[in-house]
This record gives C-alpha cells, structure tokens and sequence, in this order.
C-alpha cells in the first residue's frame, strides 16, 4: 500500500499536494474547536470483539487494513490510548508498515504522532517499548494524562492517603526521569472535601488541556474503556473507522457496547474493502 487507502481521504481529506504523503499532519477543524479532532478507530471481529478472553491482545486486523492504521497515525498529531492496553500490548504505535523511504529510516521521514497514555495511577513503565524507543531517537516521547491523588481531610480521610500519594509522586518522578511528560488534569468531584467519583479521568478535561498543550488532532486506538468512554460521549467524537475483520472471537472476547444505557447515533459516511477487511466510517450523532 504506497499511499493512504481512498476511504481515509473521503473521510479526513488529504494534504496539499506540493507535501509528500505521511510527513505531515492533516489541517483537521473539530466540530468543538476548544478541543483536538478525534478521530476514534479500532478493529473488530465479526461478533464485535476487540480482544480475547480477559482482554488479551489478538491480531484481529488483515496486513492491508493495519497499513491503512498506520497511515491514519501520520494524519494525527497524537494517538491516545488507555493504560490497560499500554500495559498489557506493550505497544510501539509508529507507522513501520509504511513504505520504507528511499532515504532516512521511517522516524525521520514519515509524521509520527505524539503517544497520549490516560494513566491515572502512573503504571506506565519506564521501560516500555514507547519510552525506550524515544530514548534510541527512533520515536516520539509519550505524554502520560494523569491526576495527583488529592489529600482528603477530616472525616472521610483515609490512613493510606498520604503513602498513596508518596507513591504516586515517586513514580511520577520516575517516568519524568525517562523522557515522560506528565500532564495534569483534575478528576471529577462532587465538592472538594471529598474524594474524586471515579477513578476516569474526565475526557473533555483531558482534551481540552491537550488542545492547550498544542495537540490539534487526536486518533483514538483504544482499548474496551477507552472506546466505550468516546461513544458514550458522542460530541467528543469527529470520525469513527471501524474496520471488520472476517473472524469470529467468542463469547468470551472482549466487546465495547457493555454497560450502555444508550447507544449513540451512527450517521454512515463510506466502506471499503481493503484487503480481506471491511472498512467502514461513520460520523457519531447524540
């Protein structure tokens, strides 16, 4: 595949033309411009699974529609991810599948965009894959979004509170040590005196604080959470690309419409064949 597949132009557009395929970004304008463009894609089988049986990563995605992935990345500015699957794939979301170009290596001539871990707890490792190959120069160093785990005083202070903290702090020093930005966010709350409702970090937060940072366009890979979390919110959502692979994973599988009370609206925009996959796009609708 020597250049992005036609359904990514129809669906993002495509970089002028005097620009060389995948060194740059694509001009994308979100529907909310105090956020990034997002763009959420992930690969299913056809029972709608993302993943095997207690979220074991599986390649699900044909040779051709992982090219087509990996040419999406270069139109992003950063490709965001969960950290159950920064820990559990251990990815290295560059664009590798690309033609190799007839001179530099893939890093220096192909756009690769900023990894963005949600991690609220800092487990990202200093030794992972990502961090280890921005070290080498052969990638772009992650930007972990995270909260301080917040003091609680008074009555519903816990004893563990302070060495929660203490933790977290050390680990945060640690992956700064290695290259790792650790941005900020607060979680959501009811009142300031209390502990934070959920443990998520609040995506229109997250995203308006990468929109500040410089981030313009976000590729959203997932995992189950992550993506359930984006169609929960549809107004977070630009363009979803789904691609269907012809297998099927089980019951056991790991799905990504579980716990909705509703359902997002889907506006069909285009499908593809590329290689043994279907590629269909969508625009989400409340």
């Amino acid at each position: 595949m020597s250049s992005p597949p036609d359904i990514l132009t129809c669906l993002l557009g495509q970089l002028p033309e005097d620009t060389k395929l995948g060194t740059a970004p694509l001009p994308l304008v979100p529907a909310d411009t105090t956020r990034p463009y997002v763009t959420l894609t992930f690969a299913q089988s056809i029972d709608a699974k993302i993943a095997g049986a207690g979220g074991k990563q599986l390649i699900i995605s044909g040779e051709e529609s992982m090219k087509m992935t990996h040419w999406m990345r270069t139109m992003h500015d950063g490709i965001l991810i969960g950290i159950g699957t920064a820990v559990n794939d251990n990815p290295q979301l560059n664009v590798r599948r690309l033609p190799f170009p007839a001179q530099n290596t893939h890093f220096q001539h192909y756009h690769h965009p900023r990894p963005l871990i949600l991690d609220p707890h800092l487990r990202l490792s200093p030794t992972c894959k990502l961090i280890i190959n921005a070290a080498k120069g052969a990638g772009v160093a992650p930007w972990v979004i995270s909260a301080r785990p917040p003091k609680i005083d008074g009555f519903f202070a816990n004893e563990d509170d302070g060495e929660t903290l203490r933790e977290w702090e050390n680990r945060h020093d640690t992956l700064q040590a290695a290259g790792v930005t650790v941005i900020l966010v607060e979680p959501e709350t009811i009142h300031p005196d209390l502990p934070p409702v959920s443990s998520n970090l609040p995506l229109p937060a997250v995203l308006r604080t990468l929109r500040e940072k410089g981030i313009r366009s976000i590729m959203v890979e997932g995992g189950a959470r992550i993506i359930q979390s984006f169609l929960a919110s549809p107004s977070l959502v630009d363009a979803l690309i789904v691609t269907m692979a012809p297998i099927l994973i089980g019951r056991e599988g790991v799905g990504y419409t579980e716990g909705f009370e509703q359902l997002p609206g889907l506006k069909y925009m285009s499908t593809r064949q590329v290689g043994r996959d279907t590629v269909v796009g969508f625009k989400l609708t409340s």
